[in-house]
């Protein structure tokens, strides 16, 4: 029998359709930072972020209206999302991220 994956309540706020989102990670001593998830197919097209003079590591990416999973690979290892409020049990036995992209704007 399958797990069931429960998911967490989403941000109060939902990101606009076809929103560019920027993804940051802290790592001055990291040599490369990439962005992995499944808009990304994960490791096959991963985005490489972009070190700034503060050691943190940052992109911008459009995503589409949804939920997308992600994590960060840095100098070769997964790493999590510490800035992520959302959570969710990956089948390797750690976690990934959870972004939601929202159909509608907000004020």
């Amino acid at each position: 029998m399958a797990k069931q994956i429960k998911k967490s309540p989403g941000p109060t706020k939902p990101i606009p359709t076809n929103s560019h989102c920027t993804f940051s990670f802290r790592a001055p001593e990291a040599s490369i930072v990439e962005l992995v998830g499944d808009f990304t197919e994960w490791q096959k097209n991963s985005i490489k972020l972009q070190k700034q003079d503060d050691g943190v590591w940052r992109v911008t990416v459009g995503l589409e209206p949804g939920e997308h999973r992600y994590r960060f690979i840095v100098d070769g290892t997964w790493s999590d999302d510490p800035d992520c409020p959302i959570q969710v049990p990956n089948p390797y036995g750690s976690h990934d991220a959870l972004i939601r992209v929202s159909t509608a704007t907000q004020a």
